[in-house]
């Protein structure tokens, strides 16, 4: 029975902050473990030739304004009332995403993703400047001096890149994408979900026979 969950993420997604809770409830109900795989958005999206929603249905009729009615029923279903649209949105992530890697390396990606969210998508913390970013990985309970080091070393930037090309590689073309399958299994014998609308097909997943 599959019990893990892989979660490619880039904190720039709004959907990313969104499904996080909701995730992480389905992990907890139902045992899985879940592993974070920071990813740069912008990589993958150059990669793909995709484009965030606003830009690539800019001319869609209509669709730009279901898609913002889609979120609010699922802000309410959840009761993500926290949830406010970042000043700087959308911002460059990529020394955020070099920290989380840096962070994923000492086994603390889930803790990293799980004290930044409410700082960058509810409190709305200056991402791009480096003394308030410094000062919320440091409320967070993080080393910051270290994961900002660490961030320009050849090691965390070249490991950012393999995952976001490995990740499309995967197929994976956006935030948020999961892999759902059993733990030491052949990572293509994992079953791919796209987006925050597929919880209840990741949780009949998890929970088949």
């Amino acid at each position: 029975m599959a019990n893990r969950v892989e979660l490619l993420f880039d904190f720039v997604s709004p959907n990313a902050y969104l499904i996080w809770w909701p995730l992480r409830d389905l992990i907890k109900r139902t045992g899985a473990e879940l592993d974070v795989v920071p990813v740069f958005l912008g990589g993958m999206h150059k990669l793909t030739g995709n484009a965030p929603p606003m830009i690539r249905d800019a001319d869609v009729k209509g669709k730009v304004e279901y898609s913002m009615l889609e979120m609010r029923r699922f802000i309410e279903t959840h009761q993500l009332t926290r949830y406010k649209l970042h000043p700087q949105f959308p911002f460059n992530s990529i020394t955020l995403q070099r920290m989380l890697y840096a962070a994923d390396q000492d086994g603390r990606g889930v803790q990293f993703v799980e004290a930044m969210l409410p700082l960058i998508w509810e409190e709305g913390v200056d991402v791009l400047d480096p003394e308030s970013l410094g000062a919320a990985v440091t409320r967070a309970g993080f080393d910051a001096q270290d994961l900002f080091a660490r961030a320009q070393t050849d090691a965390v930037k070249q490991g950012l890149v393999a995952n976001t090309s490995a990740a499309v590689e995967r197929g994976a073309f956006g935030i948020p994408t999961m892999y759902v399958g059993t733990t030491g299994a052949d990572p293509s014998s994992f079953e791919m979900f796209f987006g925050k609308e597929r919880l209840g097909q990741i949780e009949d997943e998890l929970t088949r026979g």
